[in-house]
């Protein structure tokens, strides 16, 4: 049963993680940000860097596990809680399974691409060595208004580029 602190801590560490997505939608990426936390406190953050590394792989999940794992020395982060504002992919779900992470927290649900409940449900496979527990929907408006407002510019942006292709074509 949730109390009604950790409600109050899991809205406090949201918020920090869409801050982290913000800074990731400056950069030019899609904007989801994740805040790893063990104990209570921040051990690391990550938000998307695919674009600015060029690196399919450089999810806000991932950055994050990877700093986690550098800062506290070792792989297992057994007890941690991953923030993040977009549900995981597959990529990253799994990544929190080989982490061994305690709980994802996220905002919004990812229907075309989610790996922790939505279109596959990694985080909770009977198959797999490690289950995590979700909880998700926290902040959701927030994070799903960031990225919907994220998408509607990107797609305006194309249709900006193709109405200029085809007039300098004509």
């Amino acid at each position: 049963m949730q109390t009604n602190e950790t409600t109050a801590l899991d809205a406090e560490f949201m918020s920090r993680a869409l801050g982290l997505a913000r800074t990731a939608q400056r950069w030019g990426d899609v904007p989801v940000g994740a805040v790893l936390v063990v104990g209570g406190e921040v051990a690391a953050v990550g938000f998307n860097q695919k674009e600015a590394n060029h690196d399919p792989t450089a999810h806000a999940e991932i950055v994050a596990l990877r700093q986690a794992a550098a800062r506290l020395g070792g792989w297992r982060l057994s007890g941690a809680t991953l923030y993040v504002t977009k549900e995981p992919c597959v990529m990253c779900a799994a990544a929190c399974v080989a982490a061994r992470i305690e709980r994802i927290v996220y905002g919004c649900a990812d229907p075309k691409g989610g790996g922790a409940g939505s279109v596959l449900n990694v985080a909770d496979n009977p198959g797999l060595n490690h289950r995590i527990d979700v909880k998700k929907g926290v902040l959701e408006e927030e994070a799903s208004s960031l990225l919907k407002e994220f998408f509607q510019k990107r797609r305006g942006e194309v249709a900006e580029l193709v109405d200029r292709a085809r007039l300098e074509s004509e």
